[in-house]
């Protein structure tokens, strides 16, 4: 889960914004203006921040320069501008993007998604309480390991960094085994049937995430 710092100066907007983002699984810390927001930036860790440009006493775009004296937190600047000159200034000054008001729900989480994907490529997914990290080479359910072999671990783990993708038996052979791999779509079919069970048995519900896409291949699915 990731964990994102809200700054308005308007408390409906971070209410609004965080209701927004609640069925997406980020963790919203609100900050009511600039003065509030860099309290928590100094005290605590954020994965990224969403930053209104209109606020008084000091504004998102010197907020933003502020910022990056200390930290390279990703920012994508929230705003009702949209002249081509702002959005100039707020990247120049460090932010990472830009959104208009008002603006698109899904569009808002997927470019948060997307940022979050360049700048700090997934070493770890955590998707209600299944934890799959790479660099330890765990899969585990409510700190319950899951073991794993190396090909379904990492099948696994192109599934969950690319949510909502499509990946058919082929594509899934050539990132796992090799592009010269002889293996067969009924190969990769068997092994999605072992990594199912394997997590059923520890109680996560798999089949509400791991999807069948038919004629295709699989997907994953965060709700």
């Amino acid at each position: 889960m990731n964990k994102v710092l809200l700054i308005d100066d308007e408390k409906r907007m971070l209410d609004l914004l965080a209701l927004y983002l609640k069925p997406y699984h980020y963790l919203c810390q609100k900050a009511l203006g600039a003065k509030e927001a860099l309290s928590y930036i100094k005290e605590e860790e954020f994965d990224i921040i969403l930053l209104d440009i209109m606020m008084p006493e000091m504004n998102g775009w010197e907020l933003c320069k502020e910022i990056r004296r200390f930290s390279e937190v990703p920012i994508i600047m929230v705003t009702a501008r949209e002249q081509k000159e702002d959005i100039v200034n707020g990247l120049k000054l460090g932010a990472d993007d830009y959104i208009t008001k008002p603006f698109n729900e899904e569009e808002l989480v997927a470019r948060m998604d997307a940022l979050l994907r360049r700048i700090k490529p997934a070493s770890q997914i955590e998707v209600n309480g299944l934890l799959w990290n790479e660099d330890r080479f765990v899969l585990s359910y409510k700190n319950n390991p899951i073991k794993l072999t190396p090909k379904e671990f990492s099948m696994l783990g192109v599934l969950m960094k690319n949510p909502e993708l499509v990946f058919s038996r082929d594509q899934l052979i050539d990132l796992i085994w090799g592009l010269n791999s002889e293996t067969e779509g009924r190969t990769v079919d068997s092994h999605v049937r072992n990594v199912r069970e394997k997590i059923r048995q520890v109680g996560f519900p798999i089949d509400e995430y791991f999807k069948t896409v038919w004629g295709i291949g699989y997907k994953w699915v965060n709700k």
